[in-house]
């Protein structure tokens, strides 16, 4: 796991840097009485955050005054109150010139119009931020991403690796969409802290090393089928210890570990374990904080654990293995069986995957994402167009999306065959082809998919010749790197 750097901190205007909310309340407030309207709380939504053209929709579509007109009003009364002086959040300044001594660059990213927008630069100081963008310079502006966008594609920088600073629910929805983590101080209305997102009472609170703690934490998650614990090729424990570092994994789940593979690879490694019957463990290099599932699980199941990624970010990762019999692509491949007589055989591949799915359920926490990782020993059905493999359908039922396949979508540029870097034919001695498939997966809910690959070390040979191989597996390991927000 590691932090991402702090590329950038984009800060709203209004009500964030400068005290300027309350005063478009009042001036939309002036307004409205002037259309006969009493303004009150429930109204904030369509007034904080928004900008002029809105406001003025919603308030012409009330009173069946001429948005034109309302909108010239709003500018007047607003423009009126921001020239008698412009007045920084606490902590505002200290914030900027924090970051500007720490080589961190700003924006400003407003609803507000340039004319006003420029106002507000010239009295905080222009040559404080990098770029500012406003109303006028997208072609939809907050609660929309494209502001935000606008200035990450202006300095140069991913949103992924920026802070967002907002004080309303519009803004923070844009800077979310955007991809941002968000450090939120409310100006008037509430506003709830959620996974990537962090509230503060006030940007006196803030600090350049806080905002950098913000940013999501990148987890590199490991399926790997172990094949007999690695038995078949010799030196394979060191060679497992190998792969694992090849692959950059901060934690792997594991199946076939013949007891104790888990335990040794994690030893090996200096890491943290998970065992699980004679078949399952999980090794990472984070704390285990909780356990999940039979501990004496049979040789097909589900076990998990809970990790600590960081202070304040967690994750549960299951490892599971599922039957192998009978085997789908050999049934479509070498038998010629329908969609329906295949989807019907998965009857046991589906009671396992559900009550992996129910265990998951039970032992999960609001916020906590989780990754389900494993061997199917079946295809997915976002690989066949013609069968609705219904295991992984259940996953993606459960909101678990496949990490590969949001990487590569398209299934014949890149089908990540995981079964099998060993077998080019069948091992029943009739020289036919073995199907090749992808039947090892990294699934995941609550989390955002940053890159996913499969992994072989090596250029295997094909069986029975395997006892020299670097790569200790009948089976390719899926690897995917996460982005984790950090929980509130």
């Amino acid at each position: 796991m590691t932090r991402r750097p702090l590329q950038a901190v984009l800060f709203d205007m209004d009500g964030t840097l400068v005290d300027t909310e309350r005063l478009w309340w009042e001036a939309v407030e002036r307004v409205a009485a002037g259309l006969g309207r009493t303004l009150g709380d429930d109204d904030q939504p369509e007034v904080l955050g928004r900008p002029v053209e809105h406001t003025a929709d919603w308030l012409g579509s009330l009173t069946g005054a001429a948005a034109d007109g309302i909108a010239a009003d709003l500018h007047r009364e607003f423009a009126d109150r921001v020239g008698h002086g412009v007045v920084p959040r606490p902590g505002a300044l200290a914030l900027l010139d924090a970051l500007a001594r720490n080589g961190v660059p700003t924006a400003l990213v407003t609803a507000s119009p340039r004319a006003v927008a420029d106002t507000v630069l010239a009295a905080l100081g222009a040559d404080r931020f990098a770029v500012s963008v406003t109303a006028d310079d997208t072609e939809r502006t907050k609660p929309e991403p494209d502001p935000y966008l606008a200035a990450c594609r202006a300095l140069g920088v991913d949103p992924g690796g920026c802070v967002a600073v907002e004080d309303t629910l519009t803004g923070v929805a844009s800077a979310e969409a955007a991809g941002c983590a968000v450090l939120a101080v409310p100006s008037l209305a509430p506003i709830e802290a959620a996974p990537g997102r962090t509230v503060l009472d006030s940007l006196e609170e803030a600090t350049p090393g806080l905002l950098r703690s913000l940013l999501p934490c990148d987890l590199r998650v490991m399926s790997w089928n172990l094949w007999l614990g690695g038995s078949m090729v010799e030196d394979h424990r060191a060679k497992q210890v190998k792969a694992v570092l090849e692959a950059g994994a901060d934690v792997v789940g594991l199946q076939e570990t013949a007891g104790t593979a888990a335990q040794e690879l994690a030893e090996a490694l200096g890491w943290h374990h998970h065992r699980a019957g004679e078949n399952l463990g999980i090794i990472s290099r984070h704390p285990v904080v909780a356990r999940f599932g039979d501990p004496d699980v049979g040789f097909y199941g589900a076990a998990g654990v809970r990790l600590r990624i960081s202070p304040g970010c967690e994750v549960d990762l299951w490892t599971a293995h599922l039957d192998y019999t009978p085997y789908g692509p050999y049934e479509s491949a070498f038998d010629g069986l329908p969609a329906a007589e295949l989807i019907a055989h998965e009857e046991v591949r589906l009671a396992q995957m559900r009550d992996t799915l129910r265990r998951i359920e039970e032992s999960a926490e609001d916020g906590v994402p989780v990754v389900l990782v494993g061997d199917f020993n079946c295809p997915s059905h976002l690989d066949w167009p013609t069968v609705a493999w219904p295991v992984t359908r259940a996953a993606e039922e459960a909101g678990f999306g496949d990490s590969y396949r949001e990487a590569h979508p398209d299934p014949v540029r890149d089908p990540g065959r995981t079964w099998s870097p060993i077998h080019a034919l069948h091992e029943d001695g009739s020289g036919r082809p073995e199907p090749q498939d992808r039947i090892d997966f990294v699934l995941h809910r609550g989390l955002a998919v940053l890159d996913s690959r499969t992994l072989v070390v090596g250029t295997p040979s094909p069986w029975p010749d395997v006892a020299a191989n670097d790569w200790p597996s009948d089976h390719a390991a899926v690897v995917t790197a996460f982005a984790v927000p950090r929980m509130p």
